[in-house]
């Protein structure tokens, strides 16, 4: 009976493991394009902003209404006393009196001059439009660079696991072959122990990767906005972009810092928008400015009345008018308008001024950046090498008696820093090669949009 139910128990995992689904990086970018909630936040918006531009024109036409109205009233009057009528006394007679009023009216107005506002109001609605795709287009990079970085969090983490189950399985073989070499008295029973605490040290490390490792993932997958409790197989090999990435280097094309900031101020997403959101606020005061000027505007109306509705189309009424309004003095709310308005596009003004100065810090800070993880890179690819062939000296060395335990540990766990550190050089360049063409604004989401 316990045969059968391990043999199911372990079907059952067979199964679960075949049912996970595989994400690859475009995979998971596609994701994210589609479900992340700031992206789906931002793309609501900009059917706020389309209506506020065909709001802006609906101010050129003429308003259209209709009217229609019904009263009823009744009075009673009672005969109190009597009146005199030629020496005659006659009673004052009850009266009660009912009246009904019916009328229908199609009225219009229409502002001829508004003091230009509604121009302004055109082109501001115009500019917060195409702000607003702008952030929209900017919002899609970050995601891309978002799930990049992270995804390739998960990869690294993924190869230092193997790196950490390659340096606990030597660690193992170390100690078997101590402990046949103490057994055969040419290794002391201190270097046994010596070896149980490396291969323990090695064990627990590979713990501590395995949690980074499930945590990256977990981060990955909120970020994508899936449930975090779903199962998925991750890739843990580097693409064929990536390795191109790593066989180039720093590209020719990135080695001129002013050509790069030049090309960055040109496409960068939330510059433009910036750009926009300045001509936006300085419509602003334009239209603030409006009213000091006076308006003109045209109202007309066709209606009909009665007190009796089968003759309702028996009176009519059509009128026209001009209505001139300059105003004179207002309070100084006018001016107080165009004080705020002019202070908005100041703020306007050096909001995009310090986005300028700060996209030029970012471009240097992740060019510098790029070209220290290059040098790095080289630096830790040599490193491999020679750590590795210092290890197998050592090994030697302590096989012929002429080492202790401690050097070829020592050896061994440099050998590991050094795959690490490559590890760890390898992804910073490429998460950094990433990063440059996010702050440069040519980092393109269209092929995951699929």
């Amino acid at each position: 009976m316990r045969s059968i139910i391990l043999i199911l128990f372990i079907l059952t995992l067979s199964i679960n493991n075949m049912a996970q689904d595989e994400l690859t990086l475009d995979k998971a970018i596609g994701i994210a394009l589609h479900k992340n909630s700031t992206l789906l936040k931002s793309s609501n918006q900009i059917e706020g902003y389309e209506s506020s531009v065909q709001a802006a024109y609906g101010n050129f036409l003429p308003t259209l209404g209709l009217n229609a109205s019904w009263d009823w009233s009744k009075s009673d009057t009672k005969g109190i006393g009597t009146v005199n009528i030629n020496g005659v006394p006659v009673p004052i007679i009850s009266t009660t009196e009912t009246s009904r009023n019916y009328s229908g009216a199609v009225y219009s107005n229409w502002t001829l001059f508004d003091g230009l506002s509604s121009f302004a109001t055109v082109s501001q609605s115009k500019n917060n439009l195409e702000s607003a795709k702008y952030s929209l287009e900017r919002v899609k990079q970050d995601i891309v660079y978002q799930t990049m970085s992270l995804y390739y969090q998960v990869v690294y983490n993924g190869q230092l696991l193997n790196v950490k189950k390659d340096d606990l399985k030597w660690n193992e073989k170390n100690l078997e072959t101590i402990k046949e070499r103490n057994r055969l008295g040419a290794a002391t029973l201190a270097d046994v122990y010596q070896q149980e605490v490396a291969k323990g040290n090695a064990e627990l490390e590979l713990i501590r990767t395995e949690n980074q490792l499930e945590t990256s993932k977990k981060d990955l997958l909120f970020y994508l906005g899936i449930d975090v409790l779903e199962q998925f197989t991750f890739i843990d090999t580097l693409t064929q972009s990536d390795a191109e990435i790593l066989k180039n280097k720093l590209n020719t094309e990135y080695q001129d810092i002013t050509l790069l900031v030049n090309q960055a101020l040109q496409q960068r997403y939330d510059y433009k928008s910036a750009m926009l959101n300045l001509e936006s606020s300085k419509e602003g005061v334009r239209i603030a400015e409006s009213g000091h000027w006076p308006s003109l505007t045209a109202n007309g109306s066709y209606s009909y009345y009665t007190d009796n509705l089968s003759t309702i189309d028996k009176r009519k009424s059509l009128a026209f008018g001009l209505n001139l309004n300059f105003p004179l003095f207002l309070g100084w709310s006018v001016s107080n308008r165009v004080q705020l308005a002019e202070i908005q596009s100041k703020i306007s003004e050096i909001e995009m001024s310090d986005l300028e100065r700060d996209i030029k810090r970012q471009i240097k800070t992740t060019y510098l950046n790029l070209q220290a993880a290059q040098k790095g890179l080289v630096v830790s690819e040599n490193n491999i090498e020679a750590a590795k062939e210092n290890l197998k000296i050592e090994e030697e060395k302590y096989t012929l008696g002429s080492s202790k335990l401690l050097d070829v540990l020592v050896a061994n766990s440099r050998y590991t820093s050094a795959l690490t550190d490559l590890l760890n050089a390898q992804f910073g360049f490429i998460v950094l090669s990433q990063q440059l063409k996010y702050n440069l604004g040519v980092l393109d989401y269209k092929e995951y949009e699929q």
